[in-house]
């Protein structure tokens, strides 16, 4: 992709030396890399150009993270944003993007965009094959600025960060420290819902077959997928209202400027198509909700609550295994439980992924 394809590149060559405090914030010009091959260029991006790049480079880079996608971003940054500037960084060599990291600036430290409230993992997004030259152009780069820490969590322990960024930081020298703190769970899609049954224990099988019986012994019971912008905007009230009589936590947690941050980025991400929000219904009333992303074969279950006036048929837990059936039936590869390590997650089939903090020491 040329350069002068995408609004906002404006690229300025890595130092090949680090620079002193005095100059951070600043763009350095510089020459090539030791040991690289043509220049490379670090740019500062707006999130509308970041958009861009986005749509027409998204093939050519690994944008595998659905928490760092552009709009994602964008509605994080809009309405809770906080804990530095934005610093959203394209490395590029001639008519190449090589990768993109959406990084905050306090100071001398830098993280990745968002928080672990709202996003589950964080990574950088890099062109296959071309990891090493992206991350020794990013660290030379920052180094030049006058960041001194890069503290990056959290991240999968397949991330790009883990990966790359880690043996490589190590291998030039820097103070590396990495700790697994959180875990999170997805399992694996088979091709049919009665195969999935038979990945689950039996006992898991036979309490699935008992509570969908019982449900249905309740009353009449629908399970309605809501997923044109219209209507996602509309039946997003509802599932904020489930959401505040759930749980007294869930109800702390949402406050009117995460409510806000709901709604922008349900607005934000069913305009591109990836949302799915599910209710499932007992005698015509609302019992239970499940907020889902559905991006590059995979299913995210973001978030859910439930009416606790039907707890006693497990509406909650039978709303997510509705939520897994749709799934498979559309032919998903992977259904990922998302962060935190609940019993229910282990019960359905799902495999803990180590979710780790790392920090690299640019000094």
């Amino acid at each position: 992709m040329a350069a002068s394809d995408v609004r906002g590149w404006r690229g300025t060559q890595a130092p090949d030396s680090p620079r002193g405090r005095e100059e951070s914030g600043r763009r350095h010009g510089g020459g090539n890399l030791e040991g690289a091959i043509g220049t490379y260029k670090v740019s500062e991006e707006t999130f509308e150009s970041l958009a861009s790049l986005w749509r027409e480079a998204h093939k050519t880079l690994r944008w595998s993270c659905l928490f760092v996608l552009p709009p994602w971003l964008q509605a994080w940054w809009t309405i809770l944003g906080s804990g530095g500037n934005p610093c959203l960084l394209s490395v590029g060599q001639g008519d190449d993007l090589v990768g993109i990291a959406p990084l905050l600036v306090d100071g001398e430290q830098a993280r990745l965009m968002g928080d672990r409230d709202v996003c589950d993992y964080l990574d950088f997004i890099v062109a296959p094959e071309r990891e090493e030259e992206f991350f020794r152009t990013l660290l030379k780069h920052l180094r030049g600025v006058g960041v001194a820490l890069l503290d990056l969590g959290p991240v999968r322990v397949d991330s790009s960060v883990m990966t790359r960024l880690v043996p490589l930081a190590k291998k030039l020298g820097y103070e590396v420290t990495a700790h697994p703190e959180e875990v999170s769970l997805e399992m694996q899609l088979p091709a049919t819902w009665d195969a999935f049954l038979l990945t689950l224990s039996g006992k898991e099988r036979h309490e699935i077959r008992r509570k969908l019986r019982r449900l249905g012994e309740a009353g009449p019971v629908r399970y309605r997928l809501v997923e044109g912008e219209n209507e996602i905007e509309r039946e997003m009230e509802t599932f904020l209202t489930l959401f505040a009589m759930n749980r007294t936590d869930k109800a702390v947690f949402m406050t009117g400027g995460m409510a806000s941050f709901f709604r922008s980025l349900a607005r934000a991400m069913a305009a591109e198509k990836m949302v799915r929000l599910f209710f499932l219904e007992l005698d015509g009333i609302a019992a239970a909700t499940v907020m889902c992303f559905d991006y590059n074969a995979s299913v995210y279950l973001y978030n859910n609550a439930y009416d606790d006036r039907f707890r006693a048929f497990s509406v909650g837990l039978l709303c997510k295994v509705f939520s897994i059936r749709d799934s498979i039936e559309r032919r998903r590869k992977t259904y990922d439980f998302l962060k935190g390590g609940e019993a229910y997650k282990y019960r359905l089939g799902g495999t803990p992924v180590p979710l780790y903090r790392c920090r690299v020491a640019l000094r």
